[in-house]
């Protein structure tokens, strides 16, 4: 017998142990990576046998999407109070992007990326990734939206959706191409600015004021 064998689970209840699953499995997301919330790799970070975490999470694609929205989640909250502290819809834009963008949020990306990766083969995660991205751009829309009626953008009301759209999939692409590093910051920033604000008829650099 080794001499190393798992020591007995302390007891806990029901609502303790999935609570310290669900936690462990976002820790794991956020450290390494969606792909890195397995079975085993949950049980080892809390140091449980295995059979313990399928016995509280049998289904392991439920567990995944859950770590996904716990880990992402929080990020739309934290632009919500960005976009409500903001005097102006300009101001409330030029918050989001410069947030986005700041060169913190490599963990959070990574699990972007791969949900979309791994979307295809576990619709669960499917679903649950579409509903943040739908979330999202509720978001920028509502921004859009108030910055027409404003009168500080210049588009037509019945596409404010779509702008919302093109708004985030570049936002996604550019914070991916950093993950590998590719080309600099600033010219990412930069060329995002001045994209954003051809689309949305603002002057040039109103999105690099304060």
């Amino acid at each position: 017998m080794s001499s190393t064998a798992r020591k007995k689970a302390a007891r806990k209840s029901a609502a303790e142990r999935s609570a310290e699953i669900a936690e462990a499995a976002r820790d794991l997301a956020l450290a390494e990576g969606l792909s890195a919330v397995s079975l085993r790799a949950v049980a080892a970070r809390i140091d449980v046998a295995p059979a313990l975490v399928a016995h509280y999470e049998p289904n392991m694609d439920a567990l995944v999407a859950a770590s996904f929205r716990t880990v992402v989640s929080p990020e739309l909250d934290e632009m919500r109070r960005v976009i409500a502290a903001a005097p102006t819809a300009t101001v409330a834009l030029a918050g989001l992007l410069a947030t986005l963008l700041d060169g913190t949020r490599d963990d959070v990306t990574v699990v972007w990326v791969e949900a979309w990766a791994m979307g295809r083969r576990n619709e669960t995660l499917a679903a649950a990734v579409r509903a943040e991205m739908d979330a999202w751009q509720a978001v920028v829309k509502g921004v859009v939206d108030e910055g027409v009626r404003t009168g500080e953008f210049e588009t037509d009301a019945s596409a404010t959706a779509d702008v919302a759209w093109q708004i985030l999939g570049m936002i996604d692409g550019l914070n991916a191409q950093a993950l590998v590093r590719w080309n600099d910051e600033r010219a990412r920033g930069s060329a995002l600015h001045r994209a954003i604000e051809g689309m949305l008829g603002l002057d040039r650099l109103a999105l690099d004021r304060p």
